[in-house]
């Protein structure tokens, strides 16, 4: 529950920091005058959430009850379903199936490119370890 919370805040102060930053630079760079209140708010809290979603759904990962399979499984399914959910809410992506299937393709891309990575990135650490284990 303590590692709960705290990628709660974690994940809630990037996801500000960057709907902050997006705003900051569209003032910036794109000569805004003044923004829309309630356009800034709704794209925070949307970009808050996301902060969070992204830092607390690899908690699955953890679970070592279940295998490897099943954790990537559960946390793909959620994060993409609830981000999917967030998304057109907010009217981040329009609500067609083009949008839908597009965004899931990208989104399966993405993931298995991550996925890939930071599995081999582990098992290497984990050789490592294994390695300077029998040193000892």
């Amino acid at each position: 529950m303590k590692t709960f919370i705290i990628r709660s805040f974690i994940g809630i102060f990037f996801g500000s920091f960057v709907a902050v930053l997006i705003t900051n630079l569209s003032i910036l760079f794109g000569d805004l005058v003044m923004i829309d209140g309630s356009l800034f708010l709704k794209n925070s809290i949307g970009s808050i959430l996301c902060g969070w979603l992204f830092t607390v759904s690899p908690l699955y990962f953890e679970n070592r009850k279940w295998n490897l399979l099943q954790q990537t499984i559960a946390h793909f399914l959620t994060v993409i379903l609830l981000y999917l959910i967030l998304a057109f809410s907010i009217g981040w992506l329009p609500f067609t199936i083009i949008s839908i299937l597009l965004t899931l393709f990208i989104s399966i891309a993405v993931y298995t490119i991550f996925w890939i990575a930071f599995y081999l990135y582990f098992k290497n650490q984990a050789r490592k370890l294994n390695e300077d284990l029998k040193k000892i």
